[in-house]
């Protein structure tokens, strides 16, 4: 078990509003364990640039962040999930247990384009019914957030993450998913991964995984985080 508990949000949203205010930072603290939540660049209170080649040290930014003689327990939504994969992939001797949420088959998909840039400049999808591309878009320009700078995200070179590369993945891992989740379903994860274990939440959408009590439940369960202190 380890003491410290590494928080990584997902695309358009902060650590404030992914991990603060649904009240994971507190119940986390309240169980006795330390927390590292940062903003990724381009997202809540962390530099904003316009420029993708800014990004291509995402990762590295938050590994910069944990310990360098101690393992960290991690949760992950969204693109946080991915995230946190990626860095699982060069440096898992840096975890203890993942906690993928929010993530599914869609990883694997290659598509042409990319709707959430779409999104982002101009195409929301409202003359298709686009509701996914419509809420990003609303979250683009909410809340603080530069959509100038989350395009630029968006834009990045992020590291590859195919099937067969997931199999170096010997560390715990959590995925839980909503069975409304567009990312979904979790089965084609979970299977590249020789030691996971998958939770499929009934009535839960993407943007909702956050605020799940179930969501928070099993993750604390699987990383032996008790809120309650017995």
């Amino acid at each position: 078990m380890a003491d410290i508990v590494l928080l990584v949000h997902g695309f358009a949203t902060s650590a404030r509003r992914t991990w603060q205010e649904p009240g994971w930072l507190d119940l986390i603290t309240e169980a006795g364990r330390s927390v590292i939540a940062p903003d990724l660049l381009g997202h809540g209170e962390a530099d904003k640039p316009h420029d993708p080649e800014a990004y291509a040290r995402v990762e590295q930014l938050v590994a910069d962040r944990l310990p360098q003689t101690a393992k960290v327990d991690a949760i992950g939504y969204s693109a946080g999930a991915r995230l946190l994969l990626a860095l699982a992939l060069e440096n898992q001797d840096r975890f203890d247990r993942l906690v993928i949420g929010g993530l599914g088959g869609r990883l694997f998909e290659r598509r042409e384009g990319n709707p959430l840039l779409d999104a982002l400049e101009g195409d929301d999808g409202s003359d298709r019914g686009d509701l996914i591309a419509q809420r990003f878009k609303t979250m683009a320009s909410a809340d603080g957030n530069d959509p100038k700078a989350l395009a630029a995200f968006a834009r990045r070179e992020q590291p590859r993450i195919d099937p067969e590369h997931l199999a170096v993945i010997t560390v715990p891992v959590l995925i839980v998913i909503g069975d409304q989740d567009f990312a979904g379903p979790g089965e084609p994860l979970a299977q590249t991964l020789p030691n996971a274990e998958l939770v499929t939440l009934r009535g839960v959408d993407h943007f909702g995984l956050p605020k799940s009590f179930d969501f928070m439940d099993r993750a604390f369960s699987f990383l032996g985080i008790d809120p309650m202190g017995n």
